[in-house]
């Protein structure tokens, strides 16, 4: 078959689009060295603090089904340029917000803009890029983007910071959207549904009210500890969700195509995605904390130990594209788990007194092997997608991450605890009520405590909480292990017979590059 091929306005419309979406995963961490400044600044209480770090990341989940369907109506580029333009002039009052009220309603907006952002980078690229090859590389550079700007979030935070004041780290942002908004409208072209149909506003009503508590209450109950109104709040999303595809089902434009899961390369894609996240987020926490407060580096020079690992990823992706030209998917995203798996075998290995060779090695095998299964994943559930729907089903690739991301904090964080808890008991039998407590709630509090206690008192209690902390890690390493184990052999099984997309009807090549669906 002879398919369109993509000249060089189309990859230079590919730098255009993962521009954004680098600054939309750097936000997710950018904040991690900026929260002692910025808490200086405005005195946030608690509660504030932590809605300052969390409402971009709830945001930005709850609203990504919406906003894709949004593009479908109304054009993904024009709803690109909106969402730039809302992350820019967000960016800039986080950054000169005078109150702990305004940061949290600007980083609530930049989540909103952030939700547009993803969905519309995405559908463009299953758009411009006809050529199947081709598309899975465009999504691989994507999907590098995407993890390449959460590991780069903490470095450049870092660097910032020793030269300016906290708002930078939100300014930074707004020369990419300017960028954006200027080649934008030369590189990319419009396209959207030709019969869109009434928006389902009571679908987008019911996707928002089920990942956004389903998310919060998850994060909550992996951060304090089983809780009634934690669990609550979580079982409200999950009913909602369940009426959500109810909805689906009966409405006549559903925001998502249910039917579309019948392909078993589409359906299989999305449990690959919340397999690997649940297992991957929920673990690399470990090591990121385990590098600070066991090995001892501080959170700049730990930041610039975990780049091996986004590296890792953007070699992986190249890998399985090239090899997508050959292999079956379902072969090279097991593989790719196998290989994750193996770098949770290095992890159960580690030892409190291990180097830091180890913990970067794992930490560096597990991103490649899931490197090579993500960007297959999120070509599949494109490719599936009827151009007219591609802005709603570009959604689903990143919601999967987020629910599987939460899922997997709130799982392996707790079976971490656990052990950490079990372990730390005794070695704060002689310690005050409040700072026992505070020790056994965290690494990071047991260091605290440490610090303020003398040296023949404070050494021990460091010791022992490493070593807690690390068994903990090795337990979670065995579960995530499991887990991906069991994606790989899943995904094997149930995609064995599934070919590489095929992309849309052959066009011949002198044909001029336009859109599938375009409609100015």
């Amino acid at each position: 078959m002879s398919y369109q091929r993509a000249t060089r306005k189309e990859w230079a419309a590919l730098a255009v689009l993962v521009l954004p979406v680098l600054l939309l995963s750097m936000d997710m961490t950018v904040l991690y060295f900026a929260v002692p400044f910025l808490s200086a600044s405005l005195e946030p209480s608690a509660t504030q603090q932590l809605w300052i770090v969390d409402i971009y990341a709830f945001m930005l989940a709850g609203l990504l089904i919406t906003m894709g369907t949004v593009g479908d109506h109304i054009g993904r580029r024009r709803l690109l340029m909106m969402g730039g333009a809302a992350f820019g002039v967000a960016s800039f009052a986080a950054a000169h917000a005078g109150s702990a009220e305004l940061l949290i309603a600007a980083r609530a907006v930049l989540g909103l803009a952030g939700a547009v952002l993803a969905p519309s980078t995405l559908s463009l690229i299953r758009n411009i890029f006809h050529d199947p090859g081709q598309r899975r590389t465009a999504i691989a550079v994507w999907t590098a983007g995407l993890s390449g700007g959460a590991a780069l979030g903490p470095i450049v935070s870092g660097l910032l910071l020793e030269h300016f004041w906290w708002g930078s780290v939100f300014l930074i942002n707004i020369p990419v959207m300017v960028l954006l908004l200027i080649l934008g409208p030369m590189l990319l072209p419009e396209s959207r549904s030709p019969d869109p149909g009434r928006f389902d506003v009571l679908g987008a009503v019911l996707s928002l009210g089920a990942v956004l508590p389903s998310i919060y209450g998850i994060k909550e109950l992996a951060e304090d500890g089983f809780r009634w109104s934690h669990a609550a709040v979580t079982a409200a999303g999950i009913v909602i969700a369940v009426l959500f595809f109810l909805r689906q089902r009966t409405a006549a434009n559903p925001l998502i195509d249910l039917s579309l899961f019948r392909d078993r390369g589409f359906s299989a894609s999305i449990g690959v995605n919340l397999v690997a996240l649940f297992a991957m987020v929920g673990f690399l926490l470990f090591s990121t904390q385990w590098i600070q407060l066991v090995y001892g580096l501080d959170p700049l020079e730990a930041a610039l130990w975990t780049l091996p690992a986004p590296v890792a990823v953007a070699i992986a992706t190249s890998v399985a594209a090239q090899l997508a030209k050959s292999v079956r998917p379902g072969f090279i995203i097991g593989i790719g788990m196998v290989v994750a798996t193996v770098g949770f075998g290095i992890m159960t290995q580690l030892a409190a007194d291990s180097g830091l060779a180890m913990v970067v090695v794992g930490a560096t095998v597990l991103s490649a092997g899931v490197g090579m299964a993500i960007p297959l994943t999120a070509d599949m559930i494109v490719s599936a997608a009827p151009p007219e729907r591609v802005g709603a089903v570009s959604a689903l690739p990143e919601t999967s991450n987020q629910l599987g991301g939460a899922f997997g904090v709130a799982v392996l964080g707790s079976v971490g605890a656990a052990v950490y808890t079990n372990e730390i008991d005794d070695a704060t039998g002689g310690l005050p009520p409040a700072a026992a407590e505070a020790a056994e709630g965290s690494l990071g509090g047991a260091n605290e405590v440490a610090n303020q206690l003398p040296p023949e008192v404070g050494e021990p209690l460091l010791t022992a909480a490493g070593e807690a902390f690390t068994d903990g890690m090795n337990l979670a390493a065995v579960a995530g292990g499991a887990v991906m184990l069991a994606g790989a052999i899943g995904a094997v099984i149930l995609m064995r017979h599934v070919r590489i997309p095929t992309g849309e009807t052959p066009v011949p090549r002198t044909e001029r590059a336009e859109p599938v669906d375009a409609a100015d």
